[in-house]
Protein backbone atom coordinates (compact mmCIF):
# COMPACT_ATOMS: atom_id res chain seq x y z
CA UNK A 1 0.00 0.00 0.00
CA UNK A 2 0.84 3.71 -0.88
CA UNK A 3 -0.41 5.92 1.36
CA UNK A 4 -1.55 9.61 0.77
CA UNK A 5 -3.02 12.35 3.46
CA UNK A 6 -5.34 15.12 2.07
CA UNK A 7 -5.14 18.49 3.80
CA UNK A 8 -7.60 21.33 4.05
CA UNK A 9 -6.81 24.82 4.29
CA UNK A 10 -9.34 27.32 6.26
CA UNK A 11 -9.69 29.86 3.93
CA UNK A 12 -11.16 32.13 7.00
CA UNK A 13 -9.03 34.14 9.29
CA UNK A 14 -7.26 31.15 10.98
CA UNK A 15 -5.56 29.86 7.46
CA UNK A 16 -4.88 26.65 9.65
CA UNK A 17 -4.29 23.48 7.43
CA UNK A 18 -5.86 20.07 8.81
CA UNK A 19 -5.05 16.81 7.49
CA UNK A 20 -9.11 15.80 6.47
CA UNK A 21 -8.42 12.48 4.73
CA UNK A 22 -6.19 9.21 3.69
CA UNK A 23 -5.70 7.82 0.33
CA UNK A 24 -4.74 4.02 0.81
CA UNK A 25 -3.46 2.89 -3.33
CA UNK A 26 -2.66 -0.90 -4.17
CA UNK A 27 -1.54 -0.32 -7.80
CA UNK A 28 -1.01 -3.52 -8.29
CA UNK A 29 -4.66 -4.49 -7.62
CA UNK A 30 -5.51 -1.92 -8.55
CA UNK A 31 -7.34 -0.41 -5.67
CA UNK A 32 -8.23 3.05 -4.33
CA UNK A 33 -9.54 3.76 -0.95
CA UNK A 34 -10.24 6.82 0.97
CA UNK A 35 -11.62 8.03 4.15
CA UNK A 36 -11.88 10.70 6.78
CA UNK A 37 -9.51 11.19 9.29
CA UNK A 38 -10.35 12.92 12.74
CA UNK A 39 -8.59 15.92 11.49
CA UNK A 40 -11.91 16.27 9.56
CA UNK A 41 -13.79 16.70 12.83
CA UNK A 42 -11.80 18.84 13.87
CA UNK A 43 -12.10 21.12 11.22
CA UNK A 44 -15.13 20.99 10.96
CA UNK A 45 -15.53 22.16 14.52
CA UNK A 46 -12.79 24.60 14.65
CA UNK A 47 -12.95 25.68 10.48
CA UNK A 48 -16.34 24.98 9.47
CA UNK A 49 -15.87 22.47 7.26
CA UNK A 50 -17.93 20.36 5.26
CA UNK A 51 -17.70 16.84 3.51
CA UNK A 52 -16.16 17.21 0.36
CA UNK A 53 -18.77 16.86 -2.49
CA UNK A 54 -16.68 13.99 -3.91
CA UNK A 55 -17.03 12.48 -0.57
CA UNK A 56 -20.21 13.31 1.32
CA UNK A 57 -19.87 11.19 4.60
CA UNK A 58 -17.52 11.64 6.76
CA UNK A 59 -17.78 8.32 8.11
CA UNK A 60 -18.09 6.74 5.20
CA UNK A 61 -15.19 4.60 3.51
CA UNK A 62 -15.03 4.93 -0.54
CA UNK A 63 -13.18 2.21 -2.90
CA UNK A 64 -12.63 2.74 -6.61
CA UNK A 65 -10.54 0.38 -9.37
CA UNK A 66 -9.22 3.37 -10.27
CA UNK A 67 -7.86 6.93 -8.92
CA UNK A 68 -10.98 8.97 -7.64
CA UNK A 69 -11.09 12.59 -10.05
CA UNK A 70 -10.38 14.72 -6.85
CA UNK A 71 -6.59 13.09 -6.79
CA UNK A 72 -6.27 12.76 -11.16
CA UNK A 73 -7.58 15.78 -11.66
CA UNK A 74 -3.91 16.59 -9.76
CA UNK A 75 -1.49 14.68 -11.78
CA UNK A 76 -0.35 16.52 -15.65
CA UNK A 77 -2.00 14.52 -18.09
CA UNK A 78 0.86 12.20 -19.80
CA UNK A 79 -0.25 13.10 -23.34
CA UNK A 80 0.89 16.76 -22.83
CA UNK A 81 3.99 17.39 -24.74
CA UNK A 82 6.17 18.95 -21.84
CA UNK A 83 5.18 15.55 -19.56
CA UNK A 84 8.86 14.07 -19.79
CA UNK A 85 10.27 17.49 -18.86
CA UNK A 86 7.45 17.92 -15.63
CA UNK A 87 8.97 14.46 -14.49
CA UNK A 88 12.89 15.98 -14.73
CA UNK A 89 11.44 18.45 -12.27
CA UNK A 90 10.12 16.21 -10.01
CA UNK A 91 12.94 13.78 -9.89
CA UNK A 92 11.03 10.64 -11.38
CA UNK A 93 11.82 8.53 -14.21
CA UNK A 94 9.23 7.55 -16.64
CA UNK A 95 8.63 3.99 -14.97
CA UNK A 96 8.46 5.93 -11.34
CA UNK A 97 6.02 8.24 -12.15
CA UNK A 98 2.69 7.03 -11.39
CA UNK A 99 0.13 9.00 -10.22
CA UNK A 100 0.92 8.48 -6.46
CA UNK A 101 4.60 8.96 -6.77
CA UNK A 102 3.66 12.28 -8.74
CA UNK A 103 1.21 13.64 -6.09
CA UNK A 104 3.85 12.30 -3.52
CA UNK A 105 6.03 15.31 -4.81
CA UNK A 106 4.04 17.81 -6.11
CA UNK A 107 1.67 17.81 -3.44
CA UNK A 108 -0.99 18.55 -5.89
CA UNK A 109 -1.87 21.63 -5.06
CA UNK A 110 -4.34 23.84 -7.48
CA UNK A 111 -5.50 27.25 -7.50
CA UNK A 112 -8.71 26.54 -7.18
CA UNK A 113 -9.19 24.95 -4.39
CA UNK A 114 -7.76 24.59 -0.90
CA UNK A 115 -6.86 21.15 -0.96
CA UNK A 116 -3.26 19.56 -1.10
CA UNK A 117 -1.23 16.02 -0.22
CA UNK A 118 1.15 14.57 0.90
CA UNK A 119 2.79 11.19 1.34
CA UNK A 120 2.74 9.43 4.83
CA UNK A 121 6.19 8.52 6.11
CA UNK A 122 7.10 5.28 7.77
CA UNK A 123 9.54 5.08 10.15
CA UNK A 124 11.66 2.15 9.09
CA UNK A 125 12.90 -0.79 11.03
CA UNK A 126 16.49 0.78 12.29
CA UNK A 127 14.63 4.18 13.12
CA UNK A 128 15.36 6.10 9.99
CA UNK A 129 12.85 8.05 7.78
CA UNK A 130 13.16 9.79 4.17
CA UNK A 131 10.83 12.31 2.94
CA UNK A 132 11.17 14.68 -0.52
CA UNK A 133 9.15 17.96 -1.02
CA UNK A 134 10.04 21.25 -2.71
CA UNK A 135 10.73 24.40 -0.22
CA UNK A 136 8.10 26.19 1.10
CA UNK A 137 7.54 29.84 0.98
CA UNK A 138 10.25 30.69 -1.24
CA UNK A 139 8.39 34.18 -2.04
CA UNK A 140 8.17 35.11 1.09
CA UNK A 141 11.77 35.14 2.06
CA UNK A 142 14.36 37.85 2.07
CA UNK A 143 16.69 39.34 -1.02
CA UNK A 144 19.85 37.61 1.05
CA UNK A 145 17.60 34.62 1.16
CA UNK A 146 16.97 34.70 -2.64
CA UNK A 147 20.37 35.05 -3.45
CA UNK A 148 21.30 31.91 -1.34
CA UNK A 149 18.97 30.06 -3.67
CA UNK A 150 20.28 31.02 -6.77
CA UNK A 151 23.62 29.36 -5.88
CA UNK A 152 22.27 26.26 -5.07
CA UNK A 153 23.04 22.95 -6.35
CA UNK A 154 22.34 18.84 -6.26
CA UNK A 155 23.90 17.51 -3.60
CA UNK A 156 24.29 20.93 -1.30
CA UNK A 157 23.49 20.38 2.51
CA UNK A 158 21.04 21.93 4.06
CA UNK A 159 20.49 22.50 7.95
CA UNK A 160 16.46 22.21 9.89
CA UNK A 161 16.37 24.76 12.80
CA UNK A 162 13.23 25.18 14.45
CA UNK A 163 11.14 28.82 14.20
CA UNK A 164 9.24 29.26 17.56
CA UNK A 165 7.57 32.81 16.61
CA UNK A 166 6.39 32.08 12.87
CA UNK A 167 3.64 34.96 12.50
CA UNK A 168 1.36 32.61 10.37
CA UNK A 169 2.04 28.92 12.35
CA UNK A 170 3.87 29.85 15.58
CA UNK A 171 5.92 26.73 14.93
CA UNK A 172 7.36 26.15 12.06
CA UNK A 173 10.42 24.35 10.72
CA UNK A 174 13.26 26.32 9.10
CA UNK A 175 15.11 25.48 6.21
CA UNK A 176 19.06 26.74 5.82
CA UNK A 177 22.13 26.50 3.89
CA UNK A 178 25.26 24.91 5.27
CA UNK A 179 26.28 28.35 6.00
CA UNK A 180 23.34 29.05 7.51
CA UNK A 181 21.46 31.59 5.09
CA UNK A 182 17.39 30.64 5.93
CA UNK A 183 16.05 30.28 1.90
CA UNK A 184 12.41 28.86 3.25
CA UNK A 185 10.48 25.86 5.42
CA UNK A 186 9.96 22.54 5.52
CA UNK A 187 5.87 21.59 4.96
CA UNK A 188 3.72 21.59 7.86
CA UNK A 189 2.36 18.45 8.08
CA UNK A 190 6.32 17.39 9.18
CA UNK A 191 6.74 19.77 12.16
CA UNK A 192 5.39 17.88 14.90
CA UNK A 193 7.43 14.37 14.40
CA UNK A 194 10.25 16.62 13.02
CA UNK A 195 10.06 18.50 16.16
CA UNK A 196 10.01 15.28 18.27
CA UNK A 197 13.39 14.07 15.92
CA UNK A 198 15.09 17.42 16.77
CA UNK A 199 14.40 16.89 20.70
CA UNK A 200 16.07 13.43 20.58
CA UNK A 201 18.68 14.73 18.80
CA UNK A 202 19.55 18.12 17.28
CA UNK A 203 21.74 15.83 14.60
CA UNK A 204 19.24 13.84 13.94
CA UNK A 205 17.94 15.40 10.52
CA UNK A 206 19.75 16.28 7.51
CA UNK A 207 18.79 17.66 4.30
CA UNK A 208 19.47 17.57 0.76
CA UNK A 209 19.15 19.81 -2.50
CA UNK A 210 18.25 16.78 -4.90
CA UNK A 211 17.05 18.99 -7.79
CA UNK A 212 17.28 22.82 -8.56
CA UNK A 213 14.70 23.94 -11.26
CA UNK A 214 15.42 27.04 -13.06
CA UNK A 215 12.70 29.64 -13.93
CA UNK A 216 9.97 29.22 -16.07
CA UNK A 217 9.28 26.37 -13.45
CA UNK A 218 6.79 27.53 -10.85
CA UNK A 219 8.51 29.28 -7.71
CA UNK A 220 6.55 26.56 -5.56
CA UNK A 221 8.93 23.75 -7.67
CA UNK A 222 12.29 25.33 -7.81
CA UNK A 223 14.01 23.60 -4.97
CA UNK A 224 13.78 19.64 -4.62
CA UNK A 225 14.68 18.72 -1.30
CA UNK A 226 15.13 15.60 0.56
CA UNK A 227 15.49 15.03 4.58
CA UNK A 228 16.90 12.04 6.12
CA UNK A 229 16.63 11.65 9.79
CA UNK A 230 15.84 9.37 12.58
CA UNK A 231 12.98 8.88 15.42
CA UNK A 232 13.27 7.48 18.58
CA UNK A 233 12.14 3.89 18.93
CA UNK A 234 8.25 3.63 20.05
CA UNK A 235 7.37 6.58 18.09
CA UNK A 236 5.43 6.66 14.94
CA UNK A 237 5.67 9.08 12.21
CA UNK A 238 2.08 10.91 11.65
CA UNK A 239 0.32 8.99 14.30
CA UNK A 240 -1.65 11.73 16.30
CA UNK A 241 -5.43 11.67 16.28
CA UNK A 242 -5.98 13.87 12.62
CA UNK A 243 -4.14 11.19 10.88
CA UNK A 244 -6.28 8.36 12.43
CA UNK A 245 -9.08 7.18 10.04
CA UNK A 246 -12.80 7.81 11.78
CA UNK A 247 -14.14 4.32 10.22
CA UNK A 248 -11.70 1.15 10.71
Amino acid sequence: MNSLFLAWQDAGSSRAWFPIGRLDADLAAPRFVFGYTHGAERAASEAGLRPLESFPDFGRTYESKELFPLFRNRVMERSRRDFREYLRQLDLTPDQANEIAILSVTGGERQTDNLQVFPKIDRQEDGTFRCRFFLHGVRHTPDTAQDAITRLKAGDILRIAMELNNPATRLALQVETDDYHMIGWAPRYLIDDLKQAIDDSPDAVVGKVVRVNPAPAPTNQRILVELTGRISEGHSLMSGSDFQLIAR
